[in-house]
């Protein structure tokens, strides 16, 4: 049997619809279909012969006795009726739309200033007002965006799964990753598990976010976190191969040698490729404040906290201290206490008693409370050279917290630091205090310069021992961020030749000099130096220090207060994505995604 011819497929013809048709059958193009202006009625395929029997069986009694130009101005005539049709349903629609995106705007804000999420209810009420005072006539416009609690609850879900989404999307072109993290309890005693993301693209791309925080509800063992770890890489679609480096506060939990976090996903790796090892870091302003407690500066500190105790404990006490800086007219209206959490804290409570050691010991006086240290020189000398360490100290605290700094300009800034403290203890030695101005003006011996002297040498001594997990890195992070400068010796072997190369091209050397580093790196050509691209990668990607960490732990104790303890874990983790994210939502997905644009109030 010969087989049957096979069915034409109109749909799959080259169609186009012929302007002529609307004058002539009154037709018109919509959305790919010819509908009919007179009826309504549509005709799927683009067909003279469709339009005309369509024509000619309903309309043709009606219209044959007009002329041409008399059938072109009806034709205009019923394109316009049908154009202003669709116009009312266009403007009916784009409000709604509009009241939905407000509605999400309002709580992506909401969850970034880190507000009650019934907030939103407070801010219709001011909207409604102003509206009414300035524009009466929108004032309905208003009344039809949603912000009671429970629709900003919603949104704010919405808004964190777009965030989520897009972070996937992003992950997917990840060359390789590194992993930031660190675990605190909230209000409720609950751990909670931060893992912030850092990626980086073929083309040099990075992106910084949180991964997400993972509720703890038992035990906090190396293998509970390894196993939040693996289910928020298995969210994201991260692989293990992609992971470079891990970078924590070296808590026992997370840097156990035997069953500690990093060893099981040490083991994970190796598992999948055992010639691959992840770098591990201890965050380098964690381990810089761990430095300062060789100082040996209990002395001090321990005066200063009785002294500030003595003052803020009583009300009156201190509304009386308050009235006599006001009085002097200080440079300090108050003196605040040390909280030893906060790093940045003893250096400016030292530094806020020192310019008021006269207020505090004519204050003390007058309160019958003899504090004998504020008359003692060396205890003031011990104190100037504790204001001035400690400001040193912050100083290079506040620098690492820099945002968008990469793993070698932190630890370039820890050794130019050393190198201060160095020059400090020779000069120290010698009377020359040009740098310690606290201390200059103090009165000293020359017994007390030489245990300065030695301090700031056992400073010195105390970086050097903490920081080796840095200076392993430091010949590789060297060849990153001075690739011409650096020894080709010094350089792994799979890029010595890529190096030699890129070393002996001056127009390289030159282009290097008036861009950024991922720019430089990101226009390299893959096919001349493979090696040396990803090498820059896997160092670039690296997480220096945890301080999202402790930042976003300040936004999360913040919005799961006392007050809001009540907050689930799982709104809790879509704020913290919200407030952290630099991911603008995707508010036009987000209005088209919802079913019904209705308004609830």
């Amino acid at each position: 049997m010969s087989e049957h011819p096979k069915k034409r497929k109109v749909d799959n013809e080259f169609r186009i619809f012929n302007k002529t048709w609307t004058a002539k059958y009154f037709f018109t193009e919509i959305k790919g279909k010819a509908v009919c202006l007179v009826c309504g009625k549509q005709v799927a395929v683009f067909k003279e012969y469709n339009l005309n029997r369509h024509y000619t069986t309903k309309h043709e009694d009606k219209y044959r006795n007009l002329s041409g130009e008399e059938r072109a101005m009806e034709s205009d005539a019923l394109l316009a009726k049908l154009q202003t049709q669709q116009g009312f349903f266009t403007k009916l629609h784009t409000p709604r739309e509009s009241a939905v995106r407000t509605s999400y705007v309002i709580s992506h804000k909401i969850a970034r200033k880190s507000k009650a999420f019934s907030d939103g209810e407070f801010i219709k009420e001011c909207l409604l007002d102003s509206a009414a005072l300035m524009c009466p006539e929108k004032k309905g416009v208003f009344e039809n965006v949603s912000l009671s609690r429970r629709t900003v609850t919603r949104r704010i879900e919405d808004i964190a799964g777009n965030l989520e989404f897009q972070l996937k999307n992003r992950a997917a072109d990840f060359d390789f990753f590194s992993l930031a993290l660190d675990e605190s309890c909230n209000v409720r005693d609950t751990a909670q598990l931060l893992i912030f993301l850092r990626g980086i693209t073929a083309d040099f791309q990075i992106t910084e976010e949180l991964a997400a925080m993972q509720s703890i509800k038992g035990t906090t063992t190396g293998n509970d976190l390894f196993r939040e770890v693996n289910a928020c890489m298995a969210m994201l679609g991260l692989k293990w191969d992609k992971l470079t480096g891990v970078t924590t506060d070296g808590c026992p939990n997370l840097t156990g040698k035997n069953v500690g976090l990093l060893k099981r996903m040490q083991d994970k790796v190796t598992e999948m490729n055992p010639d691959q090892k992840l770098t591990f870091l201890h965050c380098i302003i964690h381990q810089e404040v761990l430095c300062k407690t060789v100082l040996k500066m209990k002395n001090v500190v321990d005066a200063v906290t009785k002294i500030v105790n003595f003052i803020r404990a009583r009300a009156l006490n201190h509304r009386q201290f308050v009235a006599l800086l006001e009085e002097n007219e200080a440079e300090h209206g108050d003196i605040s206490y040390h909280c030893t959490v906060r790093w940045l804290s003893l250096g400016k409570v030292l530094k806020i008693v020192w310019d008021l050691r006269d207020q505090i010991q004519e204050f003390c006086i007058q309160k019958g409370h003899d504090v004998p240290e504020l008359s003692d020189n060396d205890w003031l000398a011990d104190l100037g050279f504790a204001v001035d360490v400690t400001a040193l100290m912050n100083e290079l605290n506040v620098k690492m917290q820099s945002k968008g700094l990469f793993v070698h300009e932190m630890y370039s800034a820890v050794k130019a630091f050393m190198k201060k403290l160095q020059l400090l203890s020779s000069q120290v030695k010698e009377n020359i205090l040009t740098h310690l101005p606290t201390l200059k003006e103090a009165k000293r011996s020359g017994d007390h310069l030489q245990k300065y002297s030695t301090m700031l040498e056992a400073l010195h001594a105390e970086f050097s021992r903490r920081f080796q997990d840095f200076k392993t890195l430091e010949s590789e992070m060297h060849m990153v961020s001075s690739p011409f400068n650096c020894s080709v010796d010094d350089a792994p072997s799979e890029v010595q030749m890529e190096l030699i190369d890129l070393q002996s091209d001056t127009l390289l050397t030159d282009h290097f000099k008036s861009v950024s580093l991922l720019d430089f790196y990101s226009a390299l050509k893959e096919e001349n130096f493979p090696h040396l691209r990803r090498h820059a990668q896997r160092i670039l990607v690296l997480f220096g220090s945890t301080y999202h960490c402790e930042q976003t732990f300040s936004v999360m104790k913040f919005n799961k207060s006392k007050h809001r303890s009540s907050m689930t874990d799982d709104h809790l983790s879509a704020v913290l994505r919200i407030a952290t994210s630099d991911i603008p939502p995707d508010f036009n997905a987000l209005v088209q995604a919802q079913n019904r644009l209705d308004y609830s109030h």
